[in-house]
């Protein structure tokens, strides 16, 4: 029997198998992704005003993250959704990979094609809300934290959904929630949503994003954030490896 194949092998293989797949859809998942936040920014343009900096940082940065939550919790959902009805979990399960190299390596296909999607809403937000463009060298960070953190649940609930058509709702609400708690600020949040947004992963990325959009940043904060959200990445990605074995043998 061969040994088992290191991580980064294993990563690069899923990563290269599943980009040569998405490339099909990849004009209409970069358009989708990207039109959904720009026109929630154009909305809030003509609500929020412009001198209140806290909360169009705010909404800047929940859109922007709401193009990595559409590409790890929609469409992974149904994307490993799909993989159980077909039985396609089979094929990954047999191969001698860590099931963390199948979920993050199929994430980060999809969330290749979200990269333009990200810069653009962010870029397009700071102009339309007079916020400054230089702190965005976060975006890298940002967007692979966040991304890592949300594509551990998307992928776990499409593993776990009896349906894919389960799947699919369940990504879709997830989606939801973090644009809802992405774009308002915590301590104006309507009863205990202030709570549900502390259990939220991609709240800490957006608090990050936020923090770089203010005349004084405060990097030791931004640090914390970022922190939280690869501790958090770590924990879901492993849950969605374990939910893997369990829905290949279920």
């Amino acid at each position: 029997m061969p040994g088992r194949t290191p991580f980064l092998a294993a990563f690069a293989a899923v990563y290269r198998g599943q980009l040569s797949r998405g490339k099909v859809a990849r004009m209409p998942l970069m358009f989708v992704a990207t039109l959904q936040s720009v026109g929630i920014l154009l909305l809030l343009r003509g609500v929020v005003s412009v001198s209140d900096v806290t909360t169009c940082a705010q909404v800047v940065a929940g859109c922007t993250v709401l193009v990595v939550a559409f590409v790890a919790l929609n469409l992974l959902a149904q994307r490993f959704g799909a993989l159980r009805a077909a039985g396609a979990l089979d094929y990954y399960l047999t191969l001698p990979v860590p099931g963390t190299a199948v979920v993050l390596g199929t994430a980060a296909s999809y969330a290749t094609f979200a990269v333009p999607g990200v810069v653009v809403t962010a870029v397009t937000g700071a102009l339309l809300f007079d916020l400054p463009l230089s702190g965005l060298w976060v975006l890298a960070p940002v967007a692979l934290l966040a991304g890592g953190s949300l594509a551990g649940i998307g992928a776990a609930a499409g593993l776990l959904a009896p349906r894919p058509e389960l799947a699919t709702i369940a990504g879709q609400l997830g989606m939801s929630i973090v644009l809802f708690l992405g774009i308002i600020p915590s301590d104006r949040l309507p009863g205990v949503g202030w709570l549900v947004r502390d259990v939220l992963p991609s709240s800490y990325a957006v608090d990050a994003l936020t923090e770089t959009f203010l005349p004084s940043v405060r990097w030791g904060i931004v640090a914390l954030d970022l922190g939280v959200c690869a501790l958090v990445a770590v924990v879901t990605l492993a849950a969605a490896a374990g939910a893997l074995r369990r829905a290949g043998t279920a």
